[in-house]
């Protein structure tokens, strides 16, 4: 189910490239906005006695139960570069189906995708170095 990192998913990078332009022109229009929920993101996301992995993974599935293709594709990266494996993705989604049901089965699988995308990438750059 992995893509090649020069193949990608439509749920991986390009999800964060068709939103990047949306939220730089939002960002522009409410930055105290934007500035306070950074910081409700850094605190959410700083290691405590949950890693940062596994918070990204918590993320990851509740943006699986949420439907939302930014969510996915934000913290499934992140996941990715916090060291997540596929199979802890794989594991956080399948309790996506437990919860959420049928509709995680789709986003779930979209989900797994967009972090075999982001994993991908990353243990390409890592061997290229």
């Amino acid at each position: 189910m992995t893509d090649s990192p020069t193949t990608g998913s439509p749920h991986g990078k390009a999800v964060l490239r068709e939103l990047s332009p949306q939220h730089r022109q939002l960002r522009k229009a409410i930055p105290d906005v934007y500035k306070g929920f950074a910081e409700l993101s850094g605190a959410a996301f700083a290691d405590g006695d949950l890693d940062r992995k596994t918070k990204e993974l918590i993320a990851l599935a509740i943006g699986v139960v949420e439907g939302c293709d930014g969510c996915i594709a934000s913290h499934g990266q992140s996941a990715a570069r916090a060291g997540a494996t596929r199979q802890e993705a794989a594991e956080a989604i399948g309790v996506t189906f437990l919860m959420h049901g049928g509709p995680a089965t789709v986003h779930g699988a979209r989900a797994y995708e967009a972090f075999c995308e982001f994993a991908d990438a990353i243990a390409a750059s890592e061997q290229a170095v």
